[in-house]
């Protein structure tokens, strides 16, 4: 392997050049650049008719969407939420002023466990902040029924479940609210933003105006708002990707195969987590659970001495940062220890793949 070539746990999409071009000839044009513009409408529209939503709104990134949801639903007190997620799940709940109280995950799916969830309700409790990881569905049907049973709201942090379905339905049909980052690095991006998507009408309501500044009109105010808006361009940048969504899934799809394949798993004694029955993933990741820390630590060497740039979703686990009284969550800390992502990316080689493949096998073969 040429160590010239580095290669990172992803890489963007891009679509041709010209496509996006013709994009902003049209920006050009209408001098129209932010605020709602007619590029921002047209994708809004396209992805509710993709994800089967009746409202999406898009904003400027998925952090400013997960806190936007929480302050139109109106949440204070505690949240119940994963310690295994990106940090902008915990840090959104601290800046909006909430508790969060960490469920433990489950060790299969490394999504926040049901079990978990019911043993830390409390009177102070409003609602349950779940993530999709990897794009791999929570148990949302059990989650619906502890929420309704004890009058909670549910909001799913989806950033990485863009384009799966569970049980035929769109991943984004269930729950009050779920929140999408459209970040560079994920599976379809506006190179950066967001979006928050619920079927609930008065959410809804206060979601689009809190996303700009709380207008009703240019001289008047609903309420409390903040900057959430996107712009024409970030906006262009979907539209081009879009249409192409089926066919990226697609390659992943194949390069995922090909891991499949060629990794020793029962050898290495490496597991993978595994996705509910009934789900169509979007092959937005490729997580491995290494045999403990140390073997993690050993692969990410001999990778890293080719320019191999695997990364480790997610560590630490989040129940420990410094911001928040520390909680107990055991299965999340030994998954945060053994988890790593391995690269996937469209245009990613196969003989990259046959080469991460041997290093990890070569490393960890009994």
């Amino acid at each position: 392997m040429d160590k010239q070539n580095s290669i990172h746990v992803t890489k963007s999409y891009l679509p041709e050049i010209t496509e996006y071009i013709e994009y902003l000839k049209g920006i050009w044009e209408r001098v129209y650049l932010t605020n709602n513009g007619p590029l921002v409408i047209e994708l809004e529209e396209r992805l509710k008719t993709y994800l089967n939503v009746k409202h999406l709104f898009l904003v400027n990134n998925g952090t400013i969407a997960i806190q936007i949801a929480l302050k139109a639903i109106g949440l204070k007190g505690e949240i119940i939420t994963t310690p295994f997620s990106y940090v902008a799940t915990t840090s959104s709940i601290v800046w909006e002023g909430c508790k969060p109280v960490f469920a433990d995950i489950d060790s299969i799916t490394c999504n926040i466990s049901p079990k978990a969830i019911i043993d830390k309700i409390t009177p102070d409790t409003s609602a349950i902040l779940a993530t999709h990881v990897y794009g791999n569905p929570c148990e949302v049907s059990e989650i619906k029924h502890i929420a309704d049973s004890h009058k909670l709201k549910v909001i799913y942090d989806a950033a990485h479940a863009f384009g799966t379905k569970y049980e035929g339905k769109s991943i984004m049909e269930f729950g009050d609210v779920s929140t999408l980052s459209f970040h560079a690095t994920k599976l379809f991006h506006t190179i950066e933003g967001g979006a928050i998507i619920t079927n609930n009408d008065d959410i809804a309501h206060h979601v689009n105006y809190m996303r700009s500044f709380g207008h009703n009109g240019p001289e008047d105010f609903w309420g409390l708002g903040i900057n959430g808006k996107n712009s024409e361009f970030h906006a262009a940048m979907g539209l081009c990707i879009l249409p192409k969504i089926e066919e990226i899934i697609n390659d992943r799809k194949s390069l995922c195969r090909l891991y499949d394949s060629l990794i020793k798993f029962e050898d290495c004694g490496i597991e993978r987590p595994q996705k509910l029955e009934g789900t169509t993933a979007n092959y937005g990741y490729y997580p491995i659970l290494m045999p403990d820390e140390n073997s993690l630590l050993k692969v990410v060497k001999n990778l890293n001495a080719y320019n191999i740039f695997p990364r480790r979703y997610f560590y630490p686990s989040l129940n420990h940062l410094r911001y928040i009284d520390a909680q107990s969550a055991p299965v999340s800390e030994n998954i945060s220890r053994r988890a790593l992502c391995l690269p996937l990316y469209n245009g990613l080689e196969k003989k990259s793949i046959e080469f991460i493949s041997k290093t990890i096998n070569d490393t960890l073969r009994r």
